[in-house]
């Protein structure tokens, strides 16, 4: 049984393995880790999802039962759980959110004493703890215990270690801010006010089902509409845990992580701030980037898909700057990769060096066609005939000219099918008969 994905648990609110049993019991495990290595403390927050809160309750309780107090910090973006772990000298911090899925899903992701992600022994010792319940016998449910009080000094507390990352300040730069209606809605525009910025939001008004619901990072182009409707200097659209960012320049273009990291990188060399390892990208990179980074003498590198593998790489090369396509951006200033910090260092440059966006996000991407198709089962994809056959028609088609890829997805029942090429309508017509055969297979 595996249920922790690339970016923990993820499933529909309610069921195993996010029903309030399980939850309690999950609670409970890292209290005790948390004791035993020390700790007395763990930092509580998630998005606005009408789950949440009643998530958020069970985990506190089982955090009580395994002898260790909870820090509530509400409605708070994912990576300021990280943050406040760290800024709190906590011994845990645990984020309830499902990220960019629908608002029926809910997720749960553990970060460690050190801020980062739990590591896989970890997950996999929780996925035991949980597997072994469904066969105990069963325990009175009990009562539904209520939501804990919020501690709004931690909302303060983050707000506070982004503004110390602002390498300059806004001076009245313009911005639209799509909150997705999720963790970001408040500290997103809050952030860049305080950072000197002018805020237009939209996407900000939560009500428990409207998370990423048309909006935000899967859905950018509302923001990059009103971005050039308003004649702003650039738009951001959060996805629901605000550890994603995708951007729009003046004209409306969207920008996504790609450019995000070729912004930051070649601004980061300008001032001697990359070091020798360069920049971390992922398997889904367009070859662009790749190919624009060596140009300007900027060592490049690929991992697995997933923010985990990314910052593992990162270690390995001694790369300061990562991220994937999806917007999700790691750097050394925070413990994991934050949407509005993100927002907070591109917008630090433009406003600084005096020129649009759209002059500093110049980079020439390779065709690329990415096809998301839903499976009713995970077959290894060496074992099925049609998607084999399909996959070498691609790759005869493309004659090392570029590449094919497909993954499934650690989050949700989803085939990613990755096509890149010299010509946009042969990518298209390769991604289409993947896409095909994946549908006959697997649907």
């Amino acid at each position: 049984m595996r249920l922790f994905g690339t970016d923990g648990l993820r499933g529909q609110a309610g069921v195993f393995p996010l029903d309030p049993r399980s939850l309690r019991l999950l609670g409970r495990e890292v209290g005790r880790r948390v004791r035993q290595e020390g700790g007395d403390r763990v930092v509580l927050g998630g998005d606005t999802r009408e789950s949440t809160d009643g998530m958020i309750a069970e985990l506190s309780a089982g955090l009580t039962e395994g002898d260790c107090s909870a820090r509530i910090a509400g409605v708070i973006p994912t990576p300021a759980v990280a943050e406040l772990v760290a800024a709190l000298g906590a011994g845990a911090g645990i984020s309830v959110s499902a990220s960019h899925n629908p608002y029926e899903d809910n997720g749960v992701k553990i970060f460690g004493p050190d801020a980062r992600k739990w590591p896989d022994a970890e997950e996999e010792a929780l996925e035991k703890k949980l597997g072994a319940s469904l066969v105990a016998p069963a325990v009175p449910a009990g009562d539904t215990p209520a939501p804990p009080p919020v501690d709004a000094a931690l909302a303060e507390r983050y707000l506070a270690c982004l503004a110390k990352h602002v390498p300059s300040r806004l001076s009245g730069l313009s911005v639209v801010l799509d909150a997705g209606n999720g963790a970001a809605f408040r500290l997103g525009p809050e952030a860049l006010r305080r950072a000197g910025a002018t805020v237009r939001t939209i996407c900000a008004e939560p009500d428990g089902r409207n998370i990423n619901f048309e909006c935000g990072a899967l859905h950018p182009a509302r923001m990059a509409a009103k971005t050039r409707e308003t004649a702003a200097a650039m738009g951001v659209s959060f996805d629901g845990d605000a550890d994603r960012s995708i951007f729009s320049d003046e004209t409306g273009r969207i920008l996504d992580g790609d450019d995000a990291l070729w912004v930051l990188a070649r601004d980061w060399k300008r001032q001697g701030k990359l070091p020798a390892g360069g920049v971390v990208g992922t398997v889904m990179s367009n070859y662009g980037l790749e190919a624009a980074l060596e140009r300007e003498g900027i060592a490049f590198h690929r991992a697995s898909v997933g923010d985990r593998n990314v910052a593992r790489k990162m270690e390995e090369t001694g790369a300061a700057l990562g991220g994937e396509t999806s917007g999700h951006i790691l750097q050394p200033l925070s413990p994991s990769g934050d949407g509005i910090l993100t927002a907070l260092l591109l917008a630090s440059i433009v406003s600084e060096g005096g020129v649009p966006l759209s002059a500093l996000a110049t980079l020439e991407k390779t065709p690329q066609a990415l096809r998301n198709v839903r499976v009713a089962r995970r077959v290894p994809l060496e074992e099925s005939p049609a998607i084999s056959r399909a996959v070498a028609r691609a790759r005869e088609s493309l004659d090392h000219r570029g590449r094919v890829f497909l993954r499934y997805s650690g989050t949700e029942p989803l085939l990613r099918i990755l096509v890149e090429g010299p010509e946009e309508k042969e990518v298209l017509a390769i991604a289409y008969d993947l896409e095909a055969a994946v549908k006959e297979a697997l649907a």
